[in-house]
């Protein structure tokens, strides 16, 4: 992250995710039973909001590049960034989804539910936070422990 980034970085960060909260509050994303009946194929909605935010994604990231060099309010160049996938992917994404079916809760619609006046969601909030600082300290101890590679190698 560049420290000299556009005055105006922060403030559309910020309306972006009004706008982002107020789209999955109006979709009723943000609503954990809408998502539940999903995962139980009573609802579709759900499929239909995903890929309609991934259509205007996809856009944007096929044609920025080719209009721009870089981002405007930053300046770092438009690149890939490829995760490998591998273990930590599958397990995580499995972890992730047993969290989301068992709740309905996925984290941006989670806050965006506090929006909405549901408090109670507040539970599910602190056992994201929770479970990602319990995976983050397991994940340092491991490396901690782990052996220092050889040069034999």
């Amino acid at each position: 992250m560049s420290a000299d980034r556009h005055p105006l970085f922060k403030p559309l960060v910020f309306a972006g995710g009004i706008v982002f909260g107020f789209g999955l509050g109006f979709s009723h994303m943000a609503r954990p039973e809408v998502v539940l009946n999903f995962l139980q194929f009573e609802d579709l909605g759900l499929p239909f909001v995903m890929f309609g935010a991934a259509i205007v994604s996809g856009v944007a990231f096929a044609l920025l590049p080719r209009i721009r060099d870089a981002a405007p309010l930053t300046g770092d160049p438009y690149e890939r960034r490829l995760k490998p996938f591998d273990r930590n992917v599958l397990v995580g994404g499995a972890v992730f989804g047993v969290g989301w079916g068992l709740s309905g809760i996925c984290p941006g619609a989670a806050y965006a539910s506090l929006g909405t006046g549901n408090v109670t969601i507040l539970w599910a909030l602190a056992g994201m936070f929770l479970g990602a600082y319990v995976q983050g300290y397991w994940r340092s101890r491991a490396a901690d422990t782990a052996p220092a590679p050889s040069g034999a190698d």
